[in-house]
């Protein structure tokens, strides 16, 4: 049946355990969501609030608002009275409910949607490596889906973010093109929430390749590049300085992700072996440890001590992932310290890797008391 709006099944709220063992079942659609042109603009007419207009990079495409009564409603399959409890949940507002996920080809895995949904019931997801230029984006899926406010930057066969709210949400396209690649890494919204506006970062870290060494792998160097550049531009931001919008600190901001690394000693199977492997070698988790200090917590670490084993990702190669349980945390939440309290709980949804044809990624949410 469809997990019914309240706790998501499996979350950890407050325990020190990352783990979903809970297993998803049903399928909720939703409720009524909306289509678009394909054009690229946004939610509502006019340039994105903060438009750096000088930006090369392809501009995001945001879906229009549904005119009342315009959009026909979404079937809801399983339990009755699931997407009612959702709508009842949305319209309250008590708390803030964001979902992050690798889906590794949207197109491929949409059918996965549903089940991410009826598992964690999120008012937003946040998408990576959805691998689908702007113009075939499938619309019907935020119909499907029962979020009716989306926004994505892709390209074809590689990378791309998508973000689909319950919630209004306008664009903020604030960021440089980051290595100046235009390779669609990275999107950026306004969430409307209690208390005033969440800005929210959704971001897919290049992999990096497989030699950890720049100049014999001009990939690894991308990736080292790309975290510099990022850090350097969010410790401006919280500063408020240089050629970075003016920001009073930076507050009320929520950062997820595939970031591709794992951190800390206890993000991988085993620390030592991965020192010398891309996603675990000592450039790069200082350089993602340098971007979290620029005004940044570690939303999921704040649950599980980082004295515990914590796995997002896990190889299509171990034929038996559970038995051998060799993984990474490369997927990330970070907030602001001034959301910090409002934490409530977390979920990482590792029964997500047994999903027919899933990813090799799981879900990773977190919800808040906004």
């Amino acid at each position: 049946m469809v997990a019914r709006r309240g706790t998501p099944r499996g979350t950890n709220t407050g325990t020190p355990r990352g783990t979903n063992t809970g297993t998803p079942r049903g399928t909720n659609t939703g409720t009524p969501r909306i289509t678009n042109t394909g054009n690229p603009h946004i939610a509502n007419p006019g340039k994105p609030r903060n438009a750096n207009t000088g930006n090369p990079r392809t501009a995001p495409t945001v879906a229009p608002p549904v005119a009342a009564g315009s959009t026909p409603r979404a079937k809801t399959v399983g339990e009755p009275g699931a997407a009612t409890a959702g709508k009842l949940r949305a319209a309250a507002q008590d708390s803030l409910r964001i979902a992050t996920w690798n889906i590794n080809s949207l197109r491929l895995r949409l059918p996965l949607m549903h089940e991410l949904v009826a598992a964690l019931d999120p008012d937003v997801i946040c998408l990576q490596e959805t691998k689908v230029p702007d113009d075939l984006f499938p619309h019907q899926a935020k119909v499907e889906l029962g979020y009716p406010h989306a926004a994505w930057r892709g390209m074809k066969g590689y990378n791309g973010v998508a973000i689909f709210s319950r919630r209004p949400i306008e664009v903020l396209d604030l960021a440089p093109d980051w290595c100046g690649k235009g390779d669609c890494r990275h999107l950026a919204v306004s969430v409307n929430a209690q208390g005033g506006p969440v800005e929210l970062h959704d971001f897919y870290v290049p992999a990096g390749g497989d030699i950890p060494d720049r100049e014999l792998n001009p990939k690894y160097g991308h990736k080292l590049d790309f975290i510099a550049e990022a850090r350097a531009w969010f410790a401006a931001r919280a500063a408020g300085s240089g050629t970075v919008p003016a920001h009073p600190g930076l507050t009320r901001t929520i950062l997820v992700g595939d970031l591709n690394i794992a951190p800390l000693e206890h993000d991988v199977w085993n620390h030592k072996q991965l020192l010398n492997v891309v996603s675990h070698t000592p450039p790069e988790t200082a350089g993602l440890l340098a971007w979290q200090n620029t005004g940044f917590v570690d939303a999921v670490r704040h649950f599980v001590p980082a004295d515990e084993k914590l796995f997002t990702w896990w190889s299509y190669r171990n034929r038996d992932w559970r038995q051998s349980d060799r993984g990474r945390r490369l997927d990330h939440i970070w907030v602001t310290p001034d959301l910090q309290g409002a934490l409530r709980r977390h979920t990482v949804l590792r029964d997500a890797r047994d999903w027919d044809r899933g990813s090799d990624h799981v879900p990773v949410c977190v919800e808040l008391a906004l």
